[in-house]
């Protein structure tokens, strides 16, 4: 990622050597990316957030086994975690392209198959291995579509346009990505009701086949590849243990067991209260304020820092979780739902602003990768953890959960605002001791 004009956010001492373009600065963000690249970067997201729910609902039904469905779950949210940012570093090196390309054809196969597998005689074994495969292989839309984008900005916008336009497409990639975690659950329970529980499967599949391959052949993808012209310069991979990576992705995992939590003790309390039919309306109704909110971040001034926004929020959705766990009927939980929704947009685009601005250079995509699976690692371990609460202590119990994910993402924020300040300080020593050297220099030193 290069840019000759440090982000708001990202300190000069960090920023990549610039590189000249020879293309005219573009005058905004859609005209540099094309007007088709986002309904196909948007549409081509699903799949992904439809793999956890569509595999749990497929293995359920076909094994007829809870506990296998969870497992399951977990598994594919292991194979993403594992290899997910393996597939980050390759683009990082060789391009997006192909790496999209192939995790794409594979990730398809992988789900045709297990529509297959579930329902054969094959051992229980063959199913969490083919679950494997498919989190191994989910292409990752998301943190790709971010780095594109912030490449875009800091090489085709002009220097005095690139602070808001990062904000506001942190913002929107945000709510794309919030959008697609919470309808597509929905998705995945239109097509297992209507047709049958490999159908969401199938679906997915198709999508992929169809926009995923659509995102990984446009143009936006040569334009942020490595050329032989310009050979790839990367930080070591030792700066992607450091605290300020470190601690943006354990937020992102505390978002992924939050959504984990909360929609499968959701769905388990509706169900005991008659209400089972209106789950995907009503976590759908989180879905309406975090979108709004992710949209409106641009709107938010420069002095309320990335590291204030995440104490803010967070803190709002740890709030509404409590107010969760004490809902005691329909009109509760909607309320603790719009509330959640106010916090975890906005929660959502700071992690992601903060990753941009922290990526070492030459490592976007590993970084934007990272923070992906740990999200989906959340939720897919989260759900089969509450599941099995409910199943055993009951939908009050479960309900409980969210609150220890909320609590997760503000102790990371706390966190990164106690390592904000501690570096604040050291710069500050720093400057008093140059300082004070200078005036214990003889004069004619000076």
């Amino acid at each position: 990622m290069t840019s000759s004009h440090p982000s708001p956010h990202r300190p000069a001492a960090h920023q990549p050597p610039s590189t000249p373009s020879t293309e005219a600065p573009a005058p905004s963000l859609r005209a540099a990316a094309g007007t088709g690249y986002f309904p196909i970067a948007f549409i081509a997201r699903f799949p992904f957030a439809m793999m956890v729910v569509g595999t749990l609902t497929l293995v359920v039904s076909a094994r007829e086994s809870i506990a296998l469905g969870g497992l399951n779950s977990a598994v594919l949210g292991l194979g993403s975690a594992l290899v997910g940012p393996l597939l980050g570093a390759a683009a990082d090196r060789i391009g997006q392209r192909p790496v999209i390309l192939a995790s794409g054809i594979l990730n398809s196969l992988a789900l045709l198959t297990l529509a297959w597998v579930a329902f054969s005689p094959l051992p229980d074994l063959a199913v969490l291995a083919v679950g494997f495969v498919i989190g191994a292989t989910s292409p990752q839309i998301g943190p790709f579509s971010r780095s594109r984008l912030v490449h875009l900005i800091l090489t085709r916008l002009p220097a005095p346009r690139r602070a808001h336009s990062l904000n506001a497409t942190m913002g929107y990639e945000s709510a794309a990505d919030e959008t697609a975690f919470v309808f597509g659950p929905v998705v995945v329970g239109l097509l297992a009701t209507t047709m049958t529980p490999a159908a969401p499967m199938i679906g997915a599949a198709v999508l992929t086949l169809v926009f995923v391959t659509a995102f990984a052949l446009h143009p936006t993808a040569r334009a942020s590849a490595p050329t032989s012209e310009e050979p790839v310069q990367q930080a070591p991979a030792r700066e992607l243990r450091g605290l300020r990576v470190l601690v943006v992705v354990a937020g992102a995992l505390g978002v992924g067991l939050f959504f984990g939590t909360v929609l499968t003790s959701l769905t388990s309390f509706l169900a005991d209260t008659g209400h089972g039919d209106s789950a995907g309306l009503v976590y759908g109704v989180m879905g309406v304020g975090s979108t709004i909110l992710a949209l409106s971040i641009g709107l938010f001034p420069q002095r309320f820092t990335l590291a204030a926004r995440w104490l803010v929020f967070s803190s709002l959705m740890l709030a509404a979780m409590i107010g969760f766990g004490f809902a005691g009927g329909l009109t509760g939980v909607v309320w603790a739902m719009a509330i959640a929704g106010i916090g975890i947009g906005p929660t959502i685009v700071t992690l992601y602003s903060l990753a941009a601005e922290r990526s070492p250079q030459g490592r976007s995509a590993t970084v934007m990768t990272m923070l992906g699976s740990a999200t989906i690692v959340g939720q897919s371990g989260a759900s089969a953890l509450t599941g099995a609460v409910a199943e055993r202590a009951g939908s009050q119990v479960a309900m409980w959960l969210p609150v220890g994910a909320a609590a997760l993402v503000l102790l990371a924020a706390v966190v990164n605002a106690l390592g904000r300040q501690r570096a604040l300080r050291r710069a500050a020593q720093d400057v008093e001791r140059d300082a004070r050297r200078l005036r214990e220099l003889p004069t004619e030193h000076l």
